[in-house]
């Protein structure tokens, strides 16, 4: 039986729906990061706690000699009951912010039409990972001129000709792994053969960014091994607790000093 096979291709036509699908996963992972953050905050564990207290002297379930080993269950109704509230309290207020972002990333005007968006310039390109016939991760790194637009395909009919050039600054829009694989570091492959592609393929390109959330540890992880710099940091005072998004990026001169890193 031949061993499965790994490589990192362009994106193909016949990978939309998976890719669109993983896009939308991919800023919903920050969700459960966000909610598993709040849950296990020592103010939510002392509120549960406290909460639940009361409830069992309201109720009078405090153990009860009488009833044996089994008195140390009385207490547990209430303590699952408030572990559920608050649960779904945390995930109502957490949840508006992530899908507004994962509505908003599908409907950009690189995702309308995938190829022929990443088409426009030589240092573009969106990058699949595969393994054994199966998409585990992907990487979109825009150098066009629109590398910085925030426009959706709902307010542009379609990418114009005329657009088609190379930008100073390459944008990173889209980059996800597979949680199974993340510990085989298969996203630093990614963001080398990312950078060599918007780097390697134009001298016009003296730039990379890419927009980070310290929900997603295992991205901003991967791009400070290659060098890529804090540039700016934002604190969202949005769901329970909140949480922080900035800017990393790559300069040219940064990335011709230590070529090797990428290889």
């Amino acid at each position: 039986m031949a061993a499965p096979n790994a490589q990192i291709r362009p994106y193909r036509l016949k990978d939309e729906k998976v890719v669109k699908f993983a896009i939308g996963k991919a800023l919903m992972e920050g969700l459960t990061v966000a909610n598993r953050r709040a849950v296990f905050h020592p103010f939510t564990l002392s509120i549960w706690v406290a909460l639940s207290c009361i409830m069992v002297e309201y109720l009078g379930w405090w153990p009860n000699p009488e009833h044996g080993f089994l008195r140390f269950f009385s207490p547990m109704p209430a303590f699952a009951c408030w572990a559920v509230l608050i649960l779904a309290l945390i995930d109502w207020i957490n949840r508006p912010y992530f899908e507004d972002a994962a509505s908003d990333a599908l409907h950009r005007l690189d995702v309308g039409n995938i190829e022929e968006y990443y088409a426009r310039s030589p240092s573009s390109g969106f990058f699949v990972l595969k393994y054994d016939s199966s998409i585990i991760g992907f990487i979109a790194i825009d150098a066009s001129e629109d590398s910085q637009s925030i426009q959706s395909f709902e307010e542009s009919n379609k990418v114009k000709e005329e657009k088609r050039g190379t930008s100073s600054v390459a944008m990173i829009r889209h980059f996800y792994v597979d949680e199974l694989f993340r510990k085989a570091d298969v996203q630093d492959d990614l963001v080398a053969f990312a950078v060599r592609c918007a780097f390697g393929a134009s001298e016009e390109v003296k730039e990379i960014r890419v927009a980070t959330s310290s929900l997603l540890g295992y991205v901003q992880k991967s791009l400070s091994k290659f060098r890529f710099k804090v540039d700016g940091i934002t604190r969202i005072n949005l769901g329970v607790y909140g949480w922080t998004t900035g800017m990393m990026n790559l300069k040219r001169a940064d990335w011709e000093k230590e070529k090797s890193v990428f290889t």
